[in-house]
């Protein structure tokens, strides 16, 4: 990702650009010879000394497109003078910026497909396990490990589909050949009025520029508002970076889950015992910084004025690059974490052990009106026990002996054989393994299956390491 953004990169997609420009352009008639397109061929990747060469001419003319066009020429004199043809500057900057979006959205896209599918295979390897389920951040209905995964998959299969749909329509959305306002004059004059060549050279550029089409009407710029398209679907995708990062910051602390943690990692400089889930909480950071960048696109794109203003350029010189990496760096996290979460059953199990009996006592109730019982006298028996058990809880912090009491007044009874399946945490969890099965058994498995090959070089990959 890094290598997309860079300077490098940058001004190599400018020389491929001027070359499709001048192999378009002669393609449609114009007279470029053989040479001068052989040698803009041979020189499409910018060598170290050309940046010297091009910042002193920067800052004589103070014009960078400028620059490397006389740059260029110096590599391939015999096309020095054809380099640019009836192009502006946003030519090679904006058709550049958005061969980056498209090539940053293709690095990503196979990244979180490979996250989905480590949490699948979590999901499904902790399906039936039951722990606490948490609402208003209070112990609630049991769910599964496996179960609360599953949200998150859910979450980010929503991100691929937002990626994916994004990169599909930047496929059409390519600036191509426009002029300084967007109206094609310049190529127009080149061409002698003929307005089938003009488009046509615009179809050539775009097809070898490897999109689809171009936009049809354009600015000198392409408009911002794809801008913001873009970083709206890695915003929201930053948004699930933070949500998912404080789930399991959340369950650290109640050590029922961890992330990765290295046999010498330290935790803390003073404290030797702390295992902090600095993973996730770097995750939360990063997700929220990459949030925020909505708001950089909106308001660059809000203040532009007519057929564009300049005022964009510096300040999408860092959203755009930062988003990206923005991006990389949360998947780098979230498939460090998701290879190698821990899950503390012990834990688990003594925390469901603390809340289960006030959770199975609407079993208990119902078990006893079964049996001919009163419902609201069982309801009241049930209350009083209830607030005893929890006060040796919260007042006396001992374990929770709510099923001791119940056991020991002769009222229940008629019950007391049924109280372990009453309270067997299996009979708390519903569909859990099920609704995880079919998550990953038909949409995960559906969005996954344009990755295979992508995901097999990664793991590929991760063996030789």
């Amino acid at each position: 990702m890094k290598y997309v953004f860079s300077p490098r990169n940058r001004f190599n997609t400018w020389r491929k650009l001027w070359v499709y420009l001048a192999e378009s352009e002669r393609e449609l008639g114009l007279d470029i010879s053989d040479e001068a397109i052989s040698q803009l061929k041979a020189h499409t990747t910018i060598e170290d000394s050309e940046f010297e060469t091009a910042a002193v001419e920067e800052k004589r003319r103070r014009h960078d497109v400028m620059a490397h066009v006389h740059t260029y020429g110096l590599a391939a004199p015999a096309a020095a003078g054809i380099i640019h043809w009836g192009a502006t500057s946003c030519y090679v900057t904006d058709n550049a910026d958005l061969t980056f979006l498209r090539d940053g959205l293709d690095l990503l896209l196979p990244k979180l497909a490979g996250v989905i599918q480590r949490l699948s295979s979590f999901a499904l390897d902790y399906r039936d396990l039951p722990c606490l389920g948490y609402t208003h951040g209070q112990p609630a209905q049991l769910v599964t490990v496996g179960k609360r995964a599953s949200l998150w998959i859910t979450d980010l299969l929503d991100d691929l589909h937002n990626l994916e749909h994004t990169r599909d329509r930047l496929m059409s959305k390519f600036r191509g050949v426009k002029g300084t306002t967007g109206t094609q004059a310049s190529f127009l004059a080149i061409f002698k009025g003929d307005h089938d060549k003009v488009e046509r050279l615009d179809e050539l550029v775009t097809a070898r520029a490897g999109f689809e089409s171009a936009e049809i009407s354009t600015s000198q710029t392409y408009s911002r508002k794809v801008d913001v398209d873009v970083i709206h679907a890695l915003s929201s995708f930053g948004s699930t970076c933070e949500r998912v990062g404080g789930d399991i910051r959340h369950l650290a602390m109640f050590k029922e889950l961890e992330e990765p943690f290295e046999a010498d990692q330290i935790g803390s400089s003073a404290m030797a015992y702390k295992r902090n889930p600095m993973r996730c909480e770097r995750l939360c950071s990063l997700g929220r910084k990459l949030r925020n960048f909505s708001g950089d696109a909106e308001q660059t794109y809000s203040a532009q004025w007519l057929e564009r203003s300049l005022d964009d350029s510096a300040i999408r010189r860092i959203t755009l690059p930062e988003s990206f990496l923005c991006a990389d760096a949360c998947l780098i996290l979230l498939n460090n974490v998701s290879s190698g979460m821990v899950v503390n059953k012990a834990v688990i199990q003594q925390r469901i052990d603390q809340e289960l009996p006030f959770m199975a006592t609407e079993n208990i109730i119902m078990a006893m009106v079964e049996r001919g019982f009163s419902r609201q006298e069982t309801h009241e028996e049930i209350r009083v026990l209830s607030h005893q058990a929890g006060a040796v809880v919260k007042q006396q912090g001992k374990p929770n002996d709510l099923l001791e009491r119940i056991k020991g007044r002769e009222f229940f009874k008629p019950v007391l054989l049924e109280l372990p399946s009453l309270i067997d945490p299996q009979t708390f969890i519903g569909r859990s393994g099920r609704i995880v099965e079919r998550l990953v058994n038909t949409k995960v498995k559906t969005a996954l299956d344009r990755y295979q090959d992508a995901l097999q070089n990664i793991r590929d990959a991760e063996l030789k390491v």
